[in-house]
């Protein structure tokens, strides 16, 4: 595939489709769905907005992204890397600053994709992709402890900042859930554990079965544990229009907040993009991947979703689609 094309490598793909890739991508579709759905969620909620903004996210940004994508095998979604950045933007700007944000992000990423700025990935140096990786990380933990350990935070300590979820874990730490804490063990033993299973747990991921076993548990033994219906409303409706509203304030606001998520989204998602490469020994397109990205995150904004890059859960994808190796 010559990556300095701008097609979408769907276009190339459908050239020598067939029936039986079809029933092995509606399949694998079927798996990742299950897993991006509370994934999307979690990361919606983490990110300091509701749970319908993460589903809608993910319905449009992988649909968007699939379908104009420099990938064959990428999808996109709600990210652990911008869940403080956008609770910080939310909390500051509201949701029409970040969708603002958003947009301003999405016509740079598109900008980026046509000037043939995708081929710089090369060039960013190893250790700072890993500290960046490992930093996200750590957040991703410590963003988790709360709900890990069933803790309520003390009501009007700030909980934005990773340091401040920190000093709010410390302070709530007498109020621990057991039956949350039960859970939290069996999915992670789950998660763990199930991929040591020899031919199963190569072919069933371990996320999939952790999200039914956690469910099992939860409802077979009546748990008292916080659920997302407890704590969340989701309407049933579909996305709608959503035009923000500009202000100059918001405007010069927007551009900050806008170029960090941009460099974030096109160094993340190139970077998925090169580990998919080397799992199914194939070459994307990253300049066309760039564009993809910008139109996800401008069609996301405006139906009310939140800043997107390619999710974590397409490597299950990739995992765990048969079609794609060939």
């Amino acid at each position: 595939m010559n990556n300095d094309r701008l097609v979408p490598a769907l276009f190339t793909t459908m050239k020598t489709y067939s029936k039986e890739q079809f029933v092995k991508d509606l399949i694998s579709g079927i798996i990742v769905a299950i897993i991006a759905l509370p994934l999307s969620i979690a990361l919606a909620i983490a990110s300091g907005v509701g749970p319908s903004e993460g589903i809608y996210t993910a319905i449009i940004a992988g649909f968007i992204i699939s379908a104009f994508g420099g990938s064959r095998v990428q999808i996109a979604g709600p990210t652990a890397a911008f869940a403080t950045i956008v609770a910080g933007i939310v909390a500051k700007n509201g949701m029409s600053g970040l969708a603002l944000a958003t947009i301003f992000a999405g016509i740079l990423l598109v900008l980026m994709g046509l000037l043939r700025l995708g081929s710089l990935i090369r060039f960013i140096p190893y250790t700072i992709t890993t500290g960046f990786t490992a930093g996200i990380a750590v957040t991703i933990v410590i963003g988790q402890i709360k709900d890990f350990l069933g803790l309520t935070f003390v009501k009007g300590m700030p909980t934005i900042e990773t340091i401040d979820k920190v000093k709010a874990i410390a302070a709530s730490i007498g109020t621990i859930n057991v039956s949350a804490l039960i859970v939290g063990i069996i999915s992670l033993a789950v998660l763990i554990l199930w991929p040591l299973i020899p031919k199963l747990g190569e072919i069933i991921p371990a996320s999939l079965i952790a999200v039914f076993v956690g469910i099992a548990v939860v409802f077979g033994m009546k748990l008292p544990v916080n659920t997302i219906g407890d704590l969340y409303t989701i309407g049933r409706e579909l996305p709608s229009l959503q035009i923000p509203e500009i202000t100059v304030d918001g405007l010069k606001a927007a551009a900050s907040n806008g170029f960090t998520i941009a460099v974030l989204a096109a160094i993340e998602s190139l970077l998925s993009c090169v580990v998919a490469d080397s799992m199914i020994n194939a070459h994307h397109r990253s300049n066309q991947e760039l564009i993809a990205q910008g139109i996800g995150n401008i069609g996301s904004a405006l139906f009310g979703g939140i800043p997107l890059k390619t999710a974590d859960v397409h490597l299950l994808q990739v995992s765990f689609t048969p079609s794609f190796w060939f």
